[in-house]
């Protein structure tokens, strides 16, 4: 029964989600993309806790491929953010690159 209810709360969740998602401004992507890439480094610590504390093979697996996974998660979310941000500059502050 458990599973059942798990399984409701996820596709819940992922309704509710896209919902909101889906209702966001254009305009707002990009900090919301910030905001976004916070959480993630959160899951990415809670991950890496999980995965100090497993005991068992199965465990450490599944610790692993979440901590891969929430990894590559927060660096995706870095490079769209820089993607995004690269959109709003000008044609001149293009030409000029970097400054260092």
């Amino acid at each position: 029964m458990t599973g059942i209810i798990a399984l409701y709360i996820f596709m819940l969740a992922a309704f509710t989600g896209y919902e909101v998602i889906s209702r966001v401004p254009v305009i707002l992507h990009t900090p919301l993309m910030s905001c976004s890439n916070f959480v993630h480094g959160i899951v990415l610590v809670g991950a890496m806790v999980a995965l100090g504390n497993a005991h068992t093979p199965l465990e450490k697996t599944i610790g692993f491929i979440g901590v891969l996974l929430a990894a590559g998660n927060v660096v995706g979310g870095y490079v769209s953010t820089e993607r995004m941000l690269e959109m709003f500059k000008s044609s001149q502050d293009k030409k000029k690159g970097p400054q260092t």
